[in-house]
């Protein structure tokens, strides 16, 4: 699932493509990626484009948003004036746009085009009022965004609170949002702390380098577009880079590029691929 710096990603390219667009028609080829009707949004301006942890939210002048979750395969496509050049698209479209995986189609003035492709048809896309928006969906469920609202202080508290181990903890989107899996594998390796320790027991230096690690890997992961390693893409049609950067993430087997005594090393936690080394990160 696409994790903080993915969302951000398509955001930041959602607010550039969309801004100041309008909507002039919606077309729904599968309802339950859109429940509600579609005539609410008519006509409306898109103004502003949100991302709170993994869900986005697109604000349109008339106190309705679009509230978004691409999920496992969701993808937002867009075609149209704003994009030049409007590049190939990835392999991982499958289908391409429109196909027979594109559920969703928002047909803009000026010849703009957002398509709403998802395969395995997890993803969903909510019409709701903006001053609500935040208060019935997952929005007001979401913990604290790490690069924004999370402090030293509060990141230690969350940790200090808990007796799990801390690769949960960091992956709770009730406490913090965004950090996945990716992410949370990376960042534990570079602050050498066992993904299965329990995260009451991390002393302050280890809190404190768990806290500049989670930023250093979500920045760069933004910075490199996100990681295409399965199913995200960007709405411009292209992939991020961050699967050719990862730290340890994908790489059991592999001499630690750190200690460069042991190999990473790979188990599963709560049904979820976690990475380690030996050495550098001792349970």
């Amino acid at each position: 699932m696409p994790e903080l710096p993915e969302v951000e990603s398509i955001r930041k390219q959602l607010e550039k493509f969309l801004v100041g667009h309008l909507i002039k028609k919606v077309e729904v080829n599968w309802r339950k990626s859109l429940p509600e009707r579609e005539d609410k949004i008519i006509g409306a301006k898109i103004e502003k484009v949100h991302r709170f942890g993994k869900i986005l939210e697109i604000e349109l002048s008339n106190k309705f948003s679009l509230v978004i979750h691409v999920k496992m395969t969701g993808q937002l496509i867009y075609r149209g004036p704003n994009l030049e050049p409007a590049g190939q698209l990835s392999r991982k479209i499958i289908g391409g746009v429109p196909g027979k995986h594109t559920h969703v189609v928002f047909y803009l003035d000026k010849g703009g085009i957002l398509y709403f492709n998802d395969v395995r048809k997890f993803g969903w896309i909510r019409i709701i009022e903006t001053e609500k928006a935040h208060r019935e969906t997952m929005i007001g469920k979401m913990g604290l965004e790490p690069l924004k609202d999370l402090t030293a202080e509060k990141f230690e508290n969350i940790l200090k609170s808990s007796k799990r181990p801390v690769k949960l903890v960091i992956m709770d989107q009730t406490k913090i949002a965004g950090v996945g899996n990716i992410y949370a594998n990376d960042a534990l390796w570079l602050a050498k702390i066992h993904p299965k320790k329990e995260s009451k027991k991390l002393g302050n230096e280890e809190i404190r380098d768990l806290y500049d690690a989670i930023h250093k890997v979500l920045k760069k992961g933004i910075e490199k577009g996100g990681s295409s390693e399965n199913s995200y893409v960007t709405p411009d049609g292209g992939e991020g880079e961050y699967q050719h950067f990862t730290l340890i993430y994908g790489k059991e087997g592999e001499v630690c590029e750190r200690c460069h005594l042991t190999k990473f090393e790979k188990f599963f936690l709560s049904g979820r691929g976690t990475y380690f080394c030996p050495n550098c990160q001792k349970y």
